[in-house]
């Protein structure tokens, strides 16, 4: 799209989203910065991202503005008069849905979702698109330019993905810290990657934890380290789905209840547990399913239609 069109892509400045953007050569204009976990943080930086981001997007003076419901690009479009078009798979999400969803024209989400997950948030039925694709599926078959990392072949690597502590719609019932300590005791066993999201959530991990695990210190391509991972444990999110798509044995321990999770877990190709307690049993249990599982994701993966036509084709269907 960017061959026949002039984009602006922006950010507000979040270490993952940053990080992924240099390993994957995407320019991107940084506004603004992540509000952290209060309400009053998050209103703060949201406010001031704002200002500074209308000026830019006014000066740009775009046809259309394409977001992942972000409330900010949402009420910037609407002052300025510009049509937007948002993606969602988070209706869980309530805030964000809240202060974004009314002021969008067109939201695409994927088919497994009902409608009215959204529609009670102040849009029309007949401006919400489905595609036949989860958002992971995307960057599950999309080639990765990164480079394998090297872990120790002689151990099975297991890559933890603690909650988003700072989100509002986390379920704080099920800690991965619990989780961890576990799956530490048979440290011997396995290489224990730690894929953190906050800096002190790093710092908090390597404290507890010490040599048992390794956190990792800069921001990874995702598709790259599970290349090389055997069995990865998440909350239930975005790399959770990836991470299933790829055939890998994933657990989820579901701080983050939600639509897609029900879904693989229903399929069989995500198991769900939140019982420290049974965690390796249930890790056993999975990496002897291997091959199953990876049979059965691919099967699922090949049914999965590309989100971005259904965009292209929305786009055309608005001018």
């Amino acid at each position: 799209m960017s061959k026949k069109h002039r984009v602006l892509c922006t950010s507000r400045n979040y270490r993952e989203v940053i990080g992924l953007a240099k390993l994957r050569k995407i320019n991107l204009l940084v506004i603004g910065k992540h509000g952290g976990a209060t309400r009053k943080g998050k209103l703060i930086s949201s406010t001031q991202r704002m200002a500074r981001l209308a000026k830019v997007i006014s000066n740009f003076s775009p046809d259309l503005t394409i977001s992942f419901c972000t409330p900010d690009v949402s009420r910037i479009s609407y002052g300025l008069g510009i049509k937007h078009i948002a993606f969602s798979d988070s209706p869980h999400a309530e805030a964000v849905m809240r202060l974004s969803v009314p002021l969008v024209q067109k939201l695409l989400i994927p088919w497994i979702i009902p409608k009215n997950e959204f529609t009670k948030y102040g849009i029309s039925e007949k401006n919400i698109i489905q595609y036949r694709a989860i958002d992971a599926s995307v960057m599950v078959k999309e080639k990765s330019s990164q480079h394998k990392m090297n872990t120790d072949k002689s151990r099975r690597t297991i890559v933890i993905r603690p909650e988003e502590s700072q989100a509002s719609y986390t379920v704080e019932k099920t800690s991965s810290y619990k989780i961890i300590e576990k799956i530490c005791k048979k440290s011997s066993d396995y290489n224990i990657i730690v894929l953190a999201r906050y800096p002190m959530q790093k710092k908090d991990l390597k404290s507890r934890f010490g040599k048992k695990i390794k956190v990792m210190e800069k921001v990874v391509d995702g598709k790259s380290l599970l290349s090389v991972t055997d069995l990865f444990i998440g909350s239930g999110g975005t790399m959770t789905a990836e991470s299933a798509l790829m055939g890998i044995p994933t657990i989820s321990y579901n701080a983050v209840p939600n639509y897609i999770e029900d879904y693989l877990v229903k399929i069989g190709i995500v198991r769900r547990e939140s019982n420290p307690k049974r965690i390796i049993s249930v890790i056993e249990c999975m990496l002897n399913e291997k091959e199953t599982i990876r049979k059965k994701a691919r099967k699922v993966l090949n049914t999965m239609e590309d989100p971005y036509l259904k965009l292209t084709k929305t786009i055309q269907q608005m001018n």
